[in-house]
């Protein structure tokens, strides 16, 4: 199925005080619904709506999201440019695109835009919300704000909250954004140049050295000043990344990202999971430096009915894009219970 739009009647307020006037969902639907067959999917950074793009080995026969079992539902998140309102919208006080005019959206903003989407689908209730990293963040909050409109939660390399550790490498990202002396310019390709070098420093956190050393070793040990495997590595994987994303939407999701902790206004970490009353299925990886394994622990030992399962990984946080085998081997049982 494509991508279909859900346009909001009415302006969307933010967390902070701020105000979209119009907010337009972008989201994909897979399989049938009946019954109790849905799955909210809540996507990572700078993924999509299409959860077979991004997330290979799950929309298929025989696997956790299969077509021909559940109804699966994915809403792209606020600030994305993949059609869901963001930077690269138009604003419609001006005529013209947001650009850096775009207000802060939090991680509860984007859960919320996801519960509006449900209640136009008229979907009350959900069998699970699967999310991974900050799709994981999403899950936990869409349960905080609805209570029991999920059955069952599954959040793989997931924490309670940002930690100084990833708003230090989400300033970093930033820094070599702002570096681009074309930031700030209002055209949709301002700061090509440092959204690729904050795409390099992400991919680094994302697998680290593990990956990197199992993957992109030289084929010989031929002396080179230039042209080193891993140093291709990083350049091609900018290159690709300034063709599919920009940085005013970079900038947006990664403060996104900063902004979370289900904490905030509900009485501290503690009391907020006390809150979620569902079975919680906790996934971690063991290489993950962005949110390591002692994070999932925290998360799943504080919730009432948190599970904690690990996946044994060189990949780092991209391990639950990755380990497709292992993943399906630990969710799609806990959805069948």
């Amino acid at each position: 199925m494509g991508v279909k739009l859900y346009r909001h009647d009415g302006p969307f307020e933010l967390e902070c005080g701020g105000v979209l006037p119009e907010l337009v969902i972008a989201y994909h639907t897979f399989g049938e619904r009946r019954g109790d067959n849905t799955v909210w999917v809540c996507h990572a950074l700078t993924a999509n709506s299409d959860v077979s793009d991004w997330w290979p080995g799950t929309v298929e026969a025989g696997r956790f999201l299969d077509p021909a079992v559940y109804f699966t539902v994915c809403a792209n998140i606020l600030g994305s440019p993949y059609g869901t309102t963001g930077p690269m919208s138009t604003n419609p006080a001006t005529g013209e695109r947001w650009y850096g005019d775009f207000p802060f959206v939090t991680m509860r903003d984007m859960a919320r835009a996801n519960l509006l989407l449900a209640d136009h689908l008229g979907i009350t209730r959900v069998r699970a919300a699967v999310g991974g990293s900050i799709g994981g963040f999403q899950a936990l909050e869409m349960e905080l704000l609805r209570p029991r409109f999920a059955g069952r939660l599954v959040v793989a390399v997931c924490g309670a909250r940002t930690t100084p550790w990833d708003i230090a490498l989400n300033e970093s990202h930033r820094m070599a954004i702002a570096a681009d002396s074309t930031w700030g310019e209002r055209r949709p390709d301002a700061a090509r140049r440092g959204l690729a070098a904050a795409r390099s420093i992400a991919l680094l956190s994302y697998r680290g050295s593990l990956a990197y050393n199992a993957t992109q070793r030289d084929p010989d040990d031929t002396l080179r000043r230039t042209g080193h495997r891993a140093a291709t590595y990083q350049r091609y994987q900018g290159e690709k990344f300034i063709r599919r994303f920009d940085a005013y939407s970079y900038w947006t999701i990664t403060e996104a990202f900063d902004s979370h902790d289900v904490g905030r206004d509900r009485g501290g970490v503690e009391s907020a999971l006390a809150r979620i009353a569902c079975p919680v299925l906790v996934v971690g990886i063991t290489s993950d430096i962005i949110i390591p394994p002692v994070e999932q622990r925290f998360l799943a030992g504080a919730l009432p009915r948190g599970e904690m399962r690990l996946i044994e990984s060189d990949f780092g946080h991209d391990g639950f894009l990755v380990e497709h085998e292992k993943l399906n081997a630990i969710i799609k049982p806990f959805l069948e219970k």
